[in-house]
């Protein structure tokens, strides 16, 4: 008995033994897994530590790709938003009578603070800027004002209205928190929607041969024109890559090359023109007319809120998060400051590219450097006059059966701006009272004769101007009534009944 106790006591010593060394064992295993991620961490730490400052990725806001990548990824920005950025010079140029070598001066103007204006966006200074991946340029939400403006006052009263206009965006981009509340995708489709039908007679004119032109209306402006935009929207549509993108360009090349066999294209602003030569201050001048400022400081506070949607856009489909408020404020300041110095060089109003912003969400090219390479380009581009006099060789009919295609989208970003919220009487009411009262006036400017001066300027020239007060102050002041409160209406009228 006693022998087998021994044996047993002799057996439980062995294995609490084997069961301490097992301890033992594993925690110095333990130890050992602990000691080595510390090491990898320390390591990780050490190499990020001790890496080259140059980030290569072009998916990355800071990152700084090769110049093989950053190229031809930069070019594609510009092909994207070249002939957006020129035609509105051209057409301004043509309404206020430039002569051929201030006609130049004006492009070559629009590609130089196209350039400062996307820098500073890319590479904010203190609060200007928002250091975000966009591409800026010369809008043509603010053509239908603008050319009402030049009409009346001249090249030199849209410079001043600029001026005040873009003091009134570094307002608006301080502000924007409170600001923004009052323009709901209703009231900002509803300005969108008349921007774009209010520049359909100018895509018409155009593809006719331009206003006070010789051959207005001719057959062979509506043949280009037409070959242009079957161009524009084969590539559109049936292409893929730098073809579709460029579709535009595409277009305008082919077009150009039909008018140049028409005996349509004149070089003598290309020969006239200098190889290098830098933008003039206020070589246009600079006047103030209190109707010509009020009408484009609307058109500022509806296009800083717009910037919202392209900045929204950038970082939510580029970077997949929501915009932050110093982003927004910094972006709309920055367009702001853009505006000031280009009323002084003689360069038209910026915005944010939303053909840019949706290559940036479609490729996830995020990279800044790449987009300032695109600005480089631009950049180049204000300060080579003969670029800006190859523009404007190109033909309007050219220019109207390209640009007719970009009005025609202008007008139905408005409508899916609009069918964000539902469409209840109410909705609808302040829709269809400001597109009907703001195309419906300036078709018939005349009916405002017996009104002041100022008053034809500010609400007889611009559809956009009485759109955007009329659909402000209707969403203001008419009761909010969504369908189903309109529906629990018609059910108590028909128990009341």
């Amino acid at each position: 008995m006693l022998a087998f106790l021994y044996v047993q006591k002799t057996e439980g010593g062995k294995q609490h033994k084997a069961f301490e060394k097992m301890e033992k064992m594993e925690k110095m295993e333990k130890m050992e897994t602990e000691l080595e991620e510390k090491k990898e961490e320390k390591q990780m730490e050490k190499a990020v530590n001790n890496q080259s400052p140059r980030n290569t990725s072009v998916f990355d806001v800071n990152g700084i790709p090769t110049m093989g990548k950053a190229v031809p990824l930069g070019l594609q920005h510009v092909l994207a938003m070249i002939v957006g950025n020129v035609t509105p010079a051209i057409i301004i140029a043509g309404v206020v009578g430039l002569s051929s070598s201030d006609r130049t001066l004006l492009v070559q103007c629009a590609m130089f603070i196209a350039g400062i204006a996307t820098l500073l966006q890319l590479y904010p200074i203190g609060k200007v800027g928002s250091g975000l991946p966009v591409i800026m340029g010369v809008s043509f939400a603010y053509v239908p004002t603008i050319i009402a403006i030049g009409a009346q006052y001249g090249i030199a009263g849209i410079f001043g209205a600029q001026l005040v206009g873009g003091g009134v965006a570094v307002l608006v981009g301080i502000f924007i928190k409170h600001v923004r509340q009052y323009f709901p995708p209703l009231v900002a489709g509803t300005v969108v929607f008349t921007i774009g039908l209010s520049l359909y007679p100018v895509a018409i004119n155009y593809i006719a041969g331009g206003v006070g032109s010789a051959t207005y209306g001719s057959y062979a402006n509506w043949v280009v024109a037409l070959i242009t935009l079957s161009v524009v929207l084969f590539c559109n549509q049936f292409t893929k890559g730098y073809f579709k993108l460029a579709s535009i360009l595409m277009g305008i090349v082919a077009g150009y090359i039909i008018a140049f066999f028409f005996n349509m294209v004149s070089f003598a602003p290309v020969a006239e023109a200098s190889w290098f030569a830098a933008p003039r201050p206020l070589h246009f001048g600079i006047e103030f007319y209190p109707p010509a400022i009020l009408s484009m400081v609307i058109m500022y506070i509806v296009n800083s809120v717009q910037a919202v949607g392209d900045l929204s856009a950038t970082t939510v489909g580029g970077m997949g998060r929501e915009v932050t408020e110093k982003e927004l404020s910094g972006g709309i300041i920055g367009n702001g400051v853009a505006s000031i110095a280009a009323s002084l060089f003689g360069g038209l109003p910026t915005a944010t590219y939303s053909q840019n912003v949706g290559i940036v969400a479609m490729t996830k090219v995020v990279s800044r450097f790449v987009l300032g390479i695109a600005a480089a380009f631009i950049l180049l581009g204000g300060f080579v006059p003969k670029f800006g006099a190859v523009m404007t060789t190109i033909p309007q009919s050219v220019l109207g059966g390209a640009t007719i295609t970009v009005f025609a989208m202008i007008t139905m970003t408005g409508i899916k701006l609009i069918i964000q919220d539902e469409l209840s009487g109410r909705n609808m009411s302040i829709v269809g009272l400001a597109v009907a009262l703001g195309i419906g006036i300036t078709q018939v400017p005349e009916s405002l004769a017996l009104f002041p001066d100022w008053v034809m300027m500010v609400f007889g020239q611009s559809a956009v101007v009485i759109a955007t007060i009329v659909a402000f102050t209707l969403n203001l002041i008419l009761p909010q009534k969504t369908l189903a409160d309109e529906q629990q209406e018609r059910k108590e009228m028909e128990q009341e009944g």
